[in-house]
């Protein structure tokens, strides 16, 4: 099992916010990613970014990762005040699996950042092989995280938003949405 993780929205610093950390879990990763590369390659997009598309992008994006073989945990965070913090109480929280290969972190963060997860892992006797931060350029399932972890927290800000309503749904009817932690700090 491989896992992808990204977060959307936890770095805006005034106003109303919400903040959405995604872990993307998949099972036959070879499977996987040949197939997410090959949505890329049918859409012409060398890659999937969710701030850099338009609205008509991510709808046939979203529209064709449904027959990829994931499921979606998600913790959401109302005005999060201390972001570094909230992969610590994802790692903590939503991760329960114990025969996890690799886990894949969006963006560049210290050595010191990965062994103190690798740490909250061992505490709960998850053993784990390899866990990386990675640019999302170079990781699909990096750039599905991204798509999800952004559609959620677009959702929960704007919840009568007509593609985000349908797409939020359409996650949770297909039981993509495996798992979503609501959090208050």
């Amino acid at each position: 099992m491989v896992i992808f993780i990204d977060e959307s929205g936890i770095h805006k610093q005034t106003g109303h916010s919400t903040g959405a950390v995604v872990y993307v879990e998949v099972n036959n990763f070879e499977k996987f990613d040949n197939k997410l590369k090959k949505i890329e390659e049918d859409l012409k997009i060398s890659y999937f970014h969710w701030a850099e598309e338009r609205w008509f992008m991510k709808n046939k994006f979203l529209s064709r990762i449904f027959d990829l073989d994931f499921t979606v945990k998600v913790a959401v965070f109302e005005n999060p005040v201390k972001p570094d913090s909230l992969l610590e109480i994802v790692f903590q929280h939503l991760i329960t699996e114990k025969t996890i290969k690799s886990i894949y972190i969006d963006g560049e963060k210290p050595k010191w950042y990965e062994h103190k997860l690798k740490k909250v892992l061992r505490d709960k006797g998850i053993g784990l092989k390899k866990l990386r931060t990675v640019r999302s350029k170079s990781e699909v399932g990096i750039q599905l995280a991204d798509a999800l972890a952004s559609l959620i927290r677009y959702y929960h800000d704007n919840p009568q938003e007509k593609d985000a309503k349908k797409w939020f749904s359409k996650l949770k009817k297909e039981k993509k949405l495996a798992f979503e932690l609501l959090v208050n700090q």
